[in-house]
């Protein structure tokens, strides 16, 4: 099995969208290129509406990820939960095809005797340790989530604290939408570590519109950009993707 690079999306958000392009459309379109869309719906003292749960739910769905929503203050746990079970599920898929192509189309893992998925179970997990992983995480900055703002940043830097513990590459980078200008605003480019989201993240201003398609479409082409920005200097780039 090749080895290669996870790519997620990590969207943090408690409400719907109310400008440009359809989410769900947007993270069916980052499946298609291999990028994994998680969701996080972030509650405070109340509940998000349902058409809000729907939208999360239909926009992990559409994009091969997790969906879960949570109060503030269980989010830090939270945002590790969904990256750690959303690269098993990636990495579980692609053993799965691997295991189709030896033994037959309808063959997956819960097909095999127990003690050979044990065994085939500790390969993702090794996988799971020592893949290169990039993390493109959106952040909804609308106006409803100013008071939410604080718990996000700590969350985020203690899933940079978690997952720096692999013995795998890891990188991240973070956007915003609304931007102060725009509608999607780079707040982070990619790096290995979230402590400098400590002094960016006082700084944020919020706003009153949620455009999160628009923020998917970002996302997309940034790792598009970056992919071909690296292929212009390297040609020997392996991708999940690539072997699946």
């Amino acid at each position: 099995m090749k080895t290669g690079k996870l790519k997620q999306i990590l969207l943090i958000t408690d409400g719907c969208s109310n400008q440009g392009e359809d989410p769900i459309a947007m993270a069916a379109l980052a499946m298609e290129q291999g990028i994994t869309v998680n969701v996080i719906g972030v509650m405070e003292h109340d509940t998000i509406e349902e058409r809000g749960m729907q939208e999360i739910e239909d926009i992990a769905l559409s994009g091969g990820g997790v969906s879960q929503v949570v109060y503030a203050q269980a989010l830090a746990q939270t945002v590790q939960m969904v990256t750690k079970k959303a690269m098993t599920q990636t990495l579980q898929g692609v053993v799965n095809k691997e295991l189709q192509q030896i033994l037959g189309k309808s063959k997956t893992v819960e097909d095999l005797p127990p003690e050979k998925r044990g065994e085939v179970m500790e390969v993702v997990d090794e996988l799971g340790e020592t893949v290169e992983l990039e993390v493109l995480i959106l952040v909804d900055t609308s106006a409803s989530m100013k008071h939410k703002l604080p718990t996000v940043k700590e969350a985020l830097i203690d899933l940079s604290l978690s997952l720096n513990a692999r013995s795998g590459e890891n990188k991240y980078a973070v956007f915003v939408f609304p931007g102060k200008k725009k509608e999607v605003e780079k707040l982070l480019d990619w790096t290995p570590r979230l402590e400098s989201l400590t002094t960016i993240f006082s700084k944020l201003s919020t706003g009153g519109i949620t455009p999160t398609g628009p923020a998917l479409k970002e996302a997309i082409h940034y790792f598009k950009n970056k992919r071909s920005l690296r292929g212009l200097i390297s040609h020997d780039d392996e991708y999940f993707e690539e072997s699946i």
